[in-house]
């Protein structure tokens, strides 16, 4: 069950308050765009989002153009932008020569991604769970030569467009494993955006019995308007990051009716009603969000 801002206020102690915001928007938000976005517009919203306070964005994936067009231009966007010292520039990379490439372009951090679904999983990556951590290994071998960090992100964490609701003791099992090839932290995604509170308390209930609440972090999608009560079930059960994309960019292209990755605008407002400290400027984001609605022409001047 929820709590109201105010019983969040008195449960959390002051230490407990300080919320990362992991900006998802240049990657996740925009690699399903059906027509192509400049790099010059992509290194314009990192740089814009390198100003606003945050710590941790989600720049581009390392894979092939083939399947994700958007990102053609990754080696391109990573060394145009203006790199803030304290801003962690992250790279999806899926493979080893994502990693290779990664690297190559100065990644700060990579990250690998599994589904709890067996459908999703076939569908997405033409593999099963089993191969996919599998094919993970050599990759995370490589970052840990290379002393790089690794996020594992987890699809379909409550619900699947193909098998319907999902045991929260499938998804622990591939978090676990996730963990185990050397992942600092495991994002759970309700991809499809179906999951409501009373899910998201039985997921990080079941999570929290094997592994730290620092090792997890929230991917809510706000399809059917559940994402911040989502976001607020999640702070309650502990947990301090959760994933965002600017302006609500992006969804699953895998899953039908699952576009809007909850609006980073959308969080930090309700977290600074509830008192909660995340470092970021609110102002400056919605002036960014403002900036890239007008580049998708999603709204006119």
């Amino acid at each position: 069950m929820v709590r109201s801002s105010l019983e969040l206020r008195k449960v959390m102690r002051m230490s407990d308050t300080d919320v990362i915001i992991y900006e998802v928007g240049p990657r996740d938000g925009l690699q399903n765009e059906a027509k192509f976005v400049s790099t010059a517009t992509k290194v314009d919203l990192i740089n814009r989002l390198s100003r606003t306070g945050l710590r941790k964005i989600e720049v581009t994936s390392f894979v092939s153009p083939k399947w994700v067009p958007q990102m053609a231009d990754n080696a391109d966007v990573m060394s145009s932008i203006d790199r803030v010292s304290d801003v962690t520039y992250v790279a999806l990379t899926p493979n080893v020569k994502g990693i290779e490439a990664a690297i190559k372009a100065s990644a700060d951090e990579v990250a690998i991604f599994a589904a709890a679904s067996e459908s999703f999983s076939q569908r997405n990556i033409n593999c099963s769970i089993k191969e996919s951590i599998e094919r993970f290994k050599p990759v995370m071998e490589i970052a840990a030569e290379q002393k790089l960090q690794v996020r594992g992100y987890v699809s379909c964490v409550t619900h699947c467009p193909y098998e319907g609701e999902i045991a929260a003791v499938n998804v622990v099992r591939v978090s676990e494993e996730l963990m185990k090839i050397g992942c600092y932290q495991i994002s759970l995604g309700d991809t499809i955006g179906k999951a409501k509170p009373k899910d998201i308390e039985k997921l990080l209930i079941a999570h929290k019995a094997v592994m730290s609440r620092n090792d997890l972090a929230l991917h809510c999608h706000d399809t059917y308007g559940n994402a911040l009560n989502n976001i607020k079930e999640g702070l309650e059960q502990g947990i301090r990051t959760f994933d965002s994309s600017v302006a609500g960019l992006g969804g699953c292209p895998y899953a039908e009716g699952a576009k809007g990755n909850v609006a980073t605008e959308a969080v930090l407002k309700m977290l600074g009603e509830m008192g909660i400290s995340t470092g970021v400027d609110l102002k400056k984001i919605i002036e960014t969000a403002k900036f890239i609605s007008k580049a998708l022409t999603r709204i006119q001047d």
